[in-house]
């Protein structure tokens, strides 16, 4: 046995052990940032930094959903920020694992973890398609397009396209609220029912459509909105 750690080795040690022994739920969201970091700026106390950056991004989805250039402006090294890319990467790849090979409607809340986590935090909306073979297993998982959805025949033409090309037999609409607020808006409505109708005439059936935000997310389906 080793002399026992004292000062930062101290607290990394007590870090660590809370973390092994307890799991993630034993550490604040700033301790994980904290020992994160050690491994970064192994001879630093981090612990000003991570609460720094959690109070500076509102909190630990908004820090590891930040992009480089951003997290650059922080003054964050490249070595920083690629430890929190990773873990970030890591949480989505864990999430993603739970439904891989699954018939996704048996995983629902499965999935729905997942994209919360993919893209509750993003700043730019987006709309990703999930096409579903005729088991409901995941054939891809796609991002359409960025932006407004309010071009909405462009938009209906570019899904059904591509779940032909596919030879997918169903779809999940999924896309995020930056607001934060995952209520559906009218143009959310009339596009999801556009692709409804759209899809019926191919034997394409869609699903649902999950909007996810920072306060939760919500089924179109759920709703009775389609």
């Amino acid at each position: 046995m080793g002399d026992k750690p004292n000062g930062a080795d101290g607290h990394r040690a007590r870090l660590r052990h809370r973390l092994l022994d307890g799991g993630g739920d034993a550490l604040l969201d700033h301790e994980l940032v904290e020992y994160l970091l050690t491994l970064a700026i192994p001879r630093r106390d981090t612990k000003p930094l991570a609460k720094q950056l959690i109070s500076s991004f509102g909190g630990l989805g908004p820090l590891l959903e930040a992009p480089p250039e951003v997290l650059r402006r922080e003054g964050l090294t490249d070595g920083v920020i690629g430890a929190l890319a990773i873990a970030r990467a890591t949480a989505l790849r864990l999430l993603e694992t739970r439904t891989e090979g699954r018939p996704l409607l048996s995983s629902w809340d499965a999935l729905g973890d997942y994209l919360q986590a993919a893209m509750s935090h993003g700043q730019i909306e987006e709309v990703r398609v999930l096409f579903l073979n005729a088991k409901n297993v995941l054939i891809a998982n796609e991002a359409m397009w960025r932006g407004s959805v309010d071009e909405a025949a462009v938009h209906v033409r570019e899904v059904i396209a591509r779940a032909i090309a596919l030879g997918a037999t169903a779809i999940i609409l999924v896309h995020n609220h930056p607001s934060g607020d995952p209520t559906p808006s009218q143009q959310d409505i009339r596009l999801t029912r556009d692709i409804v109708d759209a899809g019926r005439h191919m034997k394409i059936t869609v699903h649902d459509h999950v909007i996810v935000g920072a306060q939760g997310r919500s089924s179109m389906r759920a709703m009775g909105l389609m």
